[in-house]
């Protein structure tokens, strides 16, 4: 058996024990959520060097700067494309479900950590994109800005000529470094995500509490899974499919240890170490390719997230009895594909996102704190599916590279 397969089998076998275990011992497991926070910080702890490298280095291999602008034109197209479909679907689900219809409404407070958020806006998002204090943007993972600083620093570099070489040769370095150090911190997978999911299922009350709120909620869990079942098994790789003409199934496969960390941490950051291992050591996805699609989709790739906020928004107004017309669901599309830009790739960041949803088109926040009891599954399946939505970006991205930007020569 090899390696990379015993440890897949491992966390899925953690996941499985971490399931069993919270569902019969009940809050008795929030004992060994200390484990998973150790195991969480020690793949966020890589978060930040690996995206300044991967950029600069990625940035770098493009070369020429008119490659940049090429190759970051089919991402951003690649990635408006699938948040719009995975929004226009959730959208469909919803109406064809209602499940908001019949709920009773429980949650009669905003909880407070969605009413601090009431402010959120378009250009909210948009100075998200700046920070005025790296350092402090770096401890508080915020991502978006360090994205923008090395885009731009590794740009810079490759103007620079001869003087520029060391520098970029500095940071593949600490590139390689930071991937032997994703390695060392695998071997703890299986025991990390075993206390994640024994812990969050402990605190939700054991199998019993939260199967009662499963069946309160049923048809909502329901319409949310059934739209990222079908965006994951059945858009994505048939994008996959039609533009690289790979295995989707195969592709799966080698991708699937960073979709089992991504279900246990409910963070595309923390996972973005795993999914370029992934990539560019299961599915030889090239490195340019996957040093700049991934940590930019780990941050503005959010398909999970978007279709959450649009049936979330649709599942609100049906428990209040408001109609929301085309127009308004139209702008629900909208405002939740440019929301899921501004979500940063940590836990249950959708929910301070979908405010913003919310009050694009007057519905109240407190039917937020009806979804807060079962969100921290849900949020699980949306983070799997934004990164696996970004592992196949870096293959169609890779191909349409190679096609289009290097006129047609291989990578």
């Amino acid at each position: 058996m090899k390696k990379g397969n015993l440890l897949l089998y491992m966390m899925l076998g953690g996941i499985a024990a971490g399931i069993i275990s919270g569902w019969v011992f009940g809050k008795e497991m929030e004992v060994v959520g200390w484990m998973g926070e150790i195991f969480l910080n020690l793949l966020k702890m890589l978060v930040i060097p690996l995206i300044v490298s991967s950029m600069i280095v990625g940035i770098a291999g493009l070369g020429d700067v008119r490659k940049v602008g090429k190759t970051g034109a089919i991402t951003l197209i690649y990635f408006t494309c699938t948040t719009a479909i995975s929004v226009a679907l959730g959208l469909i689900m919803v109406n064809l479900i209602n499940p908001g219809l019949g709920v009773e409404m429980t949650a009669t407070e905003i909880p407070q950590r969605i009413a601090e958020k009431e402010a959120v806006g378009v250009t909210d998002i948009l100075k998200s994109f700046v920070s005025d204090n790296l350092v402090r943007s770096m401890a508080q993972l915020d991502i978006l800005p360090i994205i923008l600083f090395s885009l731009i620093f590794g740009g810079v570099l490759t103007t620079l000529g001869e003087k520029g070489q060391p520098v970029i040769a500095f940071f593949d370095g600490v590139n390689e470094a930071i991937m032997k150090m994703v390695h060392l911190v695998m071997y703890v997978a299986p025991l990390g995500v075993f206390s994640l999911v024994a812990s969050k299922l402990g605190a939700a009350g054991g199998g019993d509490l939260f199967l009662a709120e499963i069946m309160k909620l049923g048809k909502y869990s329901l319409t949310v899974v059934l739209a990222l079942g079908v965006h994951a098994v059945v858009v994505l790789p048939l994008i996959l499919y039609m533009v690289t003409k790979r295995n989707p199934l195969k592709y799966f496969i080698n991708a699937s240890e960073a979709l089992t960390t991504a279900f246990s941490t409910a963070s595309s950051s923390a996972t973005l170490p795993v999914t370029i291992e992934c990539a560019e050591e299961r599915n030889m996805v090239s490195r340019k390719a996957s040093l700049f699609v991934l940590p930019l989709g780990a941050t503005v790739n959010m398909d999970g997230t978007a279709l959450y906020e649009a049936v979330a928004a649709l599942f609100i107004a049906q428990l209040f009895g408001i109609e929301l017309g085309f127009g308004q669901q139209m702008i629900i599309f909208i405002t939740a594909t440019l929301a899921a830009v501004g979500a940063a790739g940590i836990p249950e960041a959708g929910l301070v996102t979908m405010v913003m949803v919310l009050h694009a088109v007057g519905l109240p926040l407190e039917g937020i704190g009806m979804l807060l009891s079962i969100d921290w599954l849900l949020d699980r399946f949306r983070t799997a599916t934004n990164v696996w939505g970004d592992s196949v970006g870096a293959a169609v991205v890779d191909t349409l590279e190679a096609k289009y930007v290097e006129g047609g020569k291989e990578n």
